[in-house]
């Protein structure tokens, strides 16, 4: 079995430590390749960091900070500190001290001119996280996003002027406050998939989308030119599972990533955004909480083979089980946690 994830951080990375554990039980010998967000990457301090990458990585190789979701587990951040002290900005983003090696091990590689697949798979024979993943472009291609100046400058015509800011700064800084006209993938029109991405999208026996922000974790990845085309033209079956369950975000801000492109903070307005492949859209099927289960009739209807679960992802083998439901979708039947 061979299986594909269009991967962004913490909730990307909860999903695929039940894949993976479903795998292991049910499909021993099975292969998952995940294509990871970089949209979110960003230098810090002289540092390239690649927070969703790095999400995937310490999750599944056990060294994530549980409490937080994201960076090391007993983390300490005297660096930080120090920085700070010296009125060093970004005073916002916390690197800790444990997270700042691997971020130092990235950068040094990088300068020496090899490409963030190679230093991901490198990274990744450290931590052993028995996915393979690869980053969904070598190139820059960073997300920010265009807001009302927040120290409320104007423009001359007396409307607030509107500038654009690194997403994480918008996300960290500001907790995705100020309301975002618009979300700007930098550097991404010549950008192009890294190696792998394509081929393990061609060659899957299934697709998998996970609870994931659709907008900038998900998202972004299908901007990376020919990956979009690539999930439309695959022969296996594309299915995802909703990050909304009864019109909420299960973590994080989504609601206002996805009032920024119009899409109602619904389980069925996101499936509806990716839309049915048989009508030129980019999934199959959509797994749904039971909370919006009403949504299954009407998605069905419009060409998206839609099913109602308990999606909370509580526990390593419920997360399973919920991967499990998510194949089953597709007729993969004998899936089972």
């Amino acid at each position: 079995m061979r299986i594909t994830v269009l991967a962004g951080g913490i909730g990307g990375a909860r999903f695929l430590r039940g894949l993976r554990h479903l795998m292991d039980t049910t499909f021993p010998g099975s292969e998952i390749t995940v294509v990871g967000n970089t949209g979110d990457d960003i230098w810090v301090h002289g540092v390239r960091v690649c927070p969703d990458l790095d999400s995937v990585m310490y999750t599944l190789g056990g060294g994530i900070s549980e409490e937080r979701g994201w960076g090391r587990e007993g983390e300490t951040f005297t660096v930080k500190d120090e920085l700070a002290a010296y009125g060093v900005e970004p005073t916002w983003f916390g690197l800790g001290d444990k997270d700042l090696a691997t971020h130092l091990v990235r950068t040094q590689a990088l300068a020496s001119g090899y490409p963030l697949s190679d230093v991901t798979a490198a990274l990744c024979e450290h931590w052993q996280p028995g996915v393979r993943l690869i980053p969904m472009t070598d190139d820059r291609a960073e997300t920010h996003v265009v807001i009302d100046s927040p120290d409320g400058a104007t423009d001359p015509s007396g409307s607030p002027l509107r500038v654009a800011i690194h997403f994480q700064e918008w996300w960290i800084r500001h907790h995705a406050k100020p309301p975002a006209h618009e979300f700007v993938l930098v550097g991404v029109d010549s950008s192009t998939p890294a190696p792998g991405v394509l081929q393990a999208i061609a060659t899957a026996d299934v697709v998998v989308l996970p609870p994931s922000n659709p907008v900038v974790s998900i998202g972004t990845i299908l901007q990376v030119p020919g990956i979009a085309d690539a999930l439309r033209g695959t022969t296996a079956p594309v299915v995802g599972v909703s990050p909304i369950v009864g019109g909420a975000p299960v973590r994080g801000m989504a609601d206002a990533c996805l009032a920024a492109i119009g899409v109602e903070t619904s389980a069925e307005a996101v499936g509806r955004h990716y839309g049915a492949r048989s009508s030129g859209g980019l999934i199959d099927a959509w797994l749904v909480d039971t909370a919006d289960a009403d949504a299954v009739e009407r998605l069905t209807a419009v060409g998206i083979r839609t099913a109602a679960t308990p999606t909370l992802m509580t526990s390593v083998e419920e997360t399973a089980r919920i991967a499990a439901e998510a194949l089953r979708l597709v007729g993969i039947s004998d899936a089972s946690a």
